[in-house]
């Protein structure tokens, strides 16, 4: 004996339902993880943002209270990339889509 489900069932179930893409929106906001998760991808993003040549000369990337600490091995680099300080968070902060990085300090 085969047992169907009502169209009233498949209906109701339907109406309560989310995409996995919301559920995972809603599962990183309730854990508080979606800064650090938008974080970790501008750190992975970084050649891609910045241009090879300046991730070439990249030696370390981290996040500390929304600010990226870069540490360069060259230091025109950082007198140049310095100066140009409001640009970077500006294209890094474009990248991510909403304000990931207040502040960008070059070591």
């Amino acid at each position: 004996m085969r047992y169907y489900k009502k169209k009233e069932e498949i209906a109701k179930r339907k109406a309560g339902t989310q995409t996995i893409g919301e559920s995972i929106k809603g599962l990183l906001q309730a854990y508080r993880l979606e800064g650090k998760l938008n974080e970790v991808n501008l750190v992975q993003r970084w050649e891609e943002i910045m241009g090879k040549p300046i991730a070439l000369k990249t030696q370390e990337l981290y996040f500390r209270d929304q600010k990226l600490f870069v540490r360069l091995t060259s230091a025109p680099l950082k007198h140049e990339l310095n100066m140009s300080k409001s640009k970077v968070v500006e294209l890094l902060n474009r990248a991510a889509g909403h304000e990931v990085v207040k502040e960008v300090v070059f070591l």
